[in-house]
């Protein structure tokens, strides 16, 4: 069972699904992945199957079965395993975050729906709520990307009180441009000791600023080892290399 008090922070790659070229999913290319991403990125955590992975277009048989390789070709060699598990059906979401505490998964994350969209904060909690009690013994982290959901709730108007309702409740991806917003969730729940995980890649030093924990984006794939640099040299407080290496 995945520990409830690990801390998710620093870089996490929003994982690509291999495809074949007959548009099958490539589950046997995985590892390899794993081993790339560790070894030549420096990054050892990974957020599976959302908007990079595109989780949405893929079935559900498709994303539990790309859920389980990541957890099986990262143990001992990844440090934490988020599964996002958003989906247009409630029914479907459920399954999904059942699926990923059975297979011992670090972590679930959910979009709002988007069709039927939630029209107020409330609506969205009630839907929320469902999908972390169907993984209870999971941190739960909201995925906060407006653009694609067309769902424009504030994350700090959804922040203000939600641990309430979801104790689970460990932490945001906040997909958005607003630094603002993102600035007001972080200094409204300083004390919350959440993780605040940006994911615009070409904004993270601005979010860093604003008190971002970590980054969850598809560039560090590729360019984590780069964006480890602007890490270190943020904690060090040479702000001119940082700002050189985003």
């Amino acid at each position: 069972m995945a520990s409830t008090k690990k801390t998710l922070q620093g870089l996490v790659a929003a994982t690509i699904t291999p495809m074949t070229e007959q548009g099958e999913v490539n589950y046997s290319l995985i590892g390899q992945y794993v081993d790339y991403l560790v070894n030549e990125q420096g990054v050892k955590n990974v957020f599976v199957n959302g908007t990079t992975g595109e989780g949405l277009s893929l079935s559900v048989s498709e994303r539990r079965q790309v859920a389980e390789e990541w957890v099986m070709q990262g143990k001992n060699k990844l440090d934490q395993v988020v599964i996002h598990v958003g989906a247009l059906s409630l029914k479907e979401s459920l399954e999904l975050a059942q699926h990923a505490a059975q297979i011992g998964a670090d972590g679930i994350a959910v979009i709002a729906p988007f069709f039927f969209k939630p029209w107020n904060k409330d609506i969205l909690i009630d839907f929320l709520k469902e999908v972390a009690a169907a993984a209870h013994e999971l941190p739960f982290y909201y995925y906060h990307i407006p653009a694609l959901t067309g769902v424009k709730i504030r994350a700090e108007e959804l922040l203000d009180g939600i641990q309430h309702h979801i104790p689970t409740f460990r932490g945001l991806k906040f997909s958005d441009t607003d630094l603002l917003d993102f600035g007001q969730c972080v200094d409204q729940n300083r004390q919350r000791q959440l993780a605040f995980l940006y994911g615009v890649d070409e904004q993270l030093l601005s979010a860093l600023m604003m008190g971002a924990t970590g980054a969850v984006g598809s560039t560090y794939n590729y360019l984590g080892k780069k964006t480890n640099q602007m890490l270190e040299a943020f904690e060090r407080k040479d702000f001119s290399s940082a700002l050189n290496h985003q």
